[in-house]
């Protein structure tokens, strides 16, 4: 790895990073130690260019959005943090809403309210990225990105600019063929006409559950687990009580035992400790193995 040539390569092109940038700073979770370059394109041709760059000075890379839904290791993170959120322009075409990857999932629902462009509702107050939340399949209330988007252009692991429809993205729970080394570079979502106050009462709604029943208050990655089959996480962490239980700074909330918040000062290590402690309760209690939905990045733990 010859990261200092990489930097160098960064600086003569203009492209914007930064050293030792505090991952903490950059996700919801409010942890993470540090990227060793924390590098913002602010186009297609600069992030090919970023990512060329990297694979010739044997950098290793990793994208990332509003980092709503990962945990970065207490050691940060190896090589270039790519963020992806400088990608971030939005226009509506009739009635399609054209996004660049790194724009910002609820000024999306905006825009398409705005515009009497329903569909996106369910996604209001979803912290992410429109590509973070395509490559999961994010959804809620009962909608997910499966129902609106229609094609995608990403880069494949060759860096070529390509084109997806929906129905080869292989869209399923959390899951989409964009794991498979691809990087969402913009997304297509088609909606239909509806009356605007109708659009924003279902938005506000909505967004007053999410208020309701999730501990926003709290920094957290969203839902720890993934749905188990025929049951509910929160649900089976309740059970086996683990609410309200704490490793650290790290907590199971006490209003939604499917999150994980940090409650003051959490480290990764206190995430994972946490998560080892309810995977085996649950199990034990239950016979269910819970997978986790929060993804961990970085440097491995001590």
């Amino acid at each position: 790895m010859n990261i200092s040539l990489f930097i160098s390569k960064l600086s003569d092109k203009g492209v914007l990073f930064s050293k030792n940038e505090p991952m903490r700073n950059h996700t919801t979770f409010k942890i993470g130690g540090n990227a060793d370059v924390f590098v913002e394109p602010e186009s297609t041709d600069e992030l090919k260019f970023v990512l060329k760059t990297a694979k010739d000075c044997a950098v290793p890379v990793f994208i990332l959005g509003k980092g709503s839904n990962i945990l970065v290791s207490d050691n940060g993170i190896e090589g270039a943090t790519v963020s992806l959120l400088k990608m971030d322009g939005i226009s509506v075409q009739g009635e399609k809403i054209v996004c660049e990857c790194g724009a910002n999932l609820a000024a999306v629902c905006i825009l398409a309210q705005q515009n009497g462009l329903s569909g996106l509702e369910f996604a209001y107050g979803i912290p992410g990225s429109v590509g973070g939340a395509l490559f999961m399949n994010a959804g809620a209330y009962g909608g997910e990105m499966s129902d609106v988007v229609e094609s995608a252009c990403c880069l494949d692991e060759n860096l070529n600019e390509i084109c997806i429809q929906k129905s080869d993205m292989a869209l399923s729970y959390r899951n989409s063929v964009f794991r498979n080394n691809m990087i969402i570079t913009k997304v297509v979502f088609s909606l239909c006409k509806k009356d605007k106050n109708d659009i924003s009462s279902k938005m506000n709604e909505l967004l007053q559950k999410r208020k309701d029943k999730q501990p926003l208050e709290f920094p957290s990655a969203g839902s720890t687990f993934k749905r188990p089959e025929g049951n509910f996480a929160g649900t089976l962490i309740e059970k086996n009580g683990l609410k309200g239980s704490r490793c650290g700074g790290a907590a199971v909330s006490k209003k939604h035992a499917g999150f994980i918040v940090n409650a003051g000062g959490a480290s990764a290590s206190d995430v994972l400790a946490l998560m080892k402690r309810i995977i085996e309760k649950v199990k034990d209690g239950d016979g269910i193995v819970l997978e986790p939905e929060i993804i961990f990045v970085g440097r491995k733990q001590d």
